[in-house]
């Protein structure tokens, strides 16, 4: 738009020129400054499109992202909350817009944890599984969210139920990927005493993931609970080996032990801040890197 204005006053001034006998050198003067600022202009408009293509340029190509199962919970005390769990697909679908190969694992502590108060006097081993079965429900339930909001979702359990959700196999989740399905791994590792923190560290790097991003309640981790402490700040970028030093509490032991193992930076962030996992994704200032 800003050519065509160019030209049309290029073609203008020169048709003026013709008008007035011996303006020839007049003409030519007028020709050149105007070609300048035609090229000027041009120039301009393609720095604008290269700047806002650099802002919409994904800083990672394939991500694992961690929900915790109380989030979908939003205000309410149990189970899950309609109006956060569309909130939520809608900033997934920000990302996937961009072209990022998804895949999600979410917790079940908004329905049953096999740590939590009502799982005492069970057989830990028990607790977990229906902990497990708890994720599967939270993630059939994100998946219809993002049938209903035009995504392609597959859930892939780590516990046989093939009825409900088909089994969890590392080539084809790899292959949902690559056709920008989003994969919803349920049911964590499959196995008892490990969290979905694990399950998470543990199907990135699996996937060949670039990074966990760790969906939290808080932006990021800070040098004290920000909500006791009124002068804790936040860490923009820590390494493993000083959030273990400082005994930060960024994942538990065991999945924060595979990501140092295997290189996986993870990155903590908030999932109630509207377009934080968008801002993550484009590599922008936003929650805590942890790295090697």
């Amino acid at each position: 738009m800003v050519k065509k204005y160019l030209e049309m006053s290029a073609q203008a001034g020169i048709s003026k020129c013709k008008q007035v006998p011996g303006s020839t050198v007049r003409q030519h003067t007028i020709t050149s400054a105007l070609s300048s600022r035609q090229q000027d202009g041009t120039e301009s408009v393609n720095r604008m499109a290269n700047g806002a293509q650099h802002m919409t340029t994904p800083a990672y190509k394939r991500v694992l992202l961690k929900l915790s199962g109380e989030a979908l919970m939003g205000d309410d005390a149990y189970g899950i909350n309609r109006a956060t769990i569309e909130r939520m697909v809608a900033d997934v679908a920000e990302v996937s817009q961009l072209g990022v190969e998804l895949a999600i694992v979410i917790g079940g502590g908004n329905i049953f944890r096999g740590v939590a108060p009502g799982a005492q006097g069970m057989d830990r081993a028990t607790a977990d599984y229906m902990g497990m079965l708890a994720t599967v429900m939270n993630s059939l339930a994100l998946a219809d969210a993002m049938r209903q909001a035009g995504l392609t979702a597959r859930v892939m359990s780590a516990i046989g139920i093939e009825q409900v959700v088909e089994p969890y196999v590392r080539p084809k989740a790899l292959q949902y990927l690559e056709e920008g399905k989003i994969v919803v791994f349920a049911a964590g590792t499959g196995n008892p005493f490990f969290t979905t923190d694990t399950a998470a560290a543990l199907r990135g790097s699996e996937i060949g993931a670039q990074i966990v991003l760790k969906a939290t309640k808080v932006d990021g981790v800070y040098t004290a609970d920000p909500k006791k402490d009124p002068s804790a700040t936040r860490y923009s970028t820590i390494t493993f080996d000083e959030a273990i030093a400082k005994h930060l509490q960024v994942m538990d032991a065991t999945a924060f032990a595979l990501c140092r193992d295997q290189k996986l930076p993870i990155k903590v962030f908030s999932i109630v801040k509207p377009g934080a996992l968008k801002r993550v994704v484009l590599g922008e200032d936003e929650g805590t890197l942890v790295h090697v």
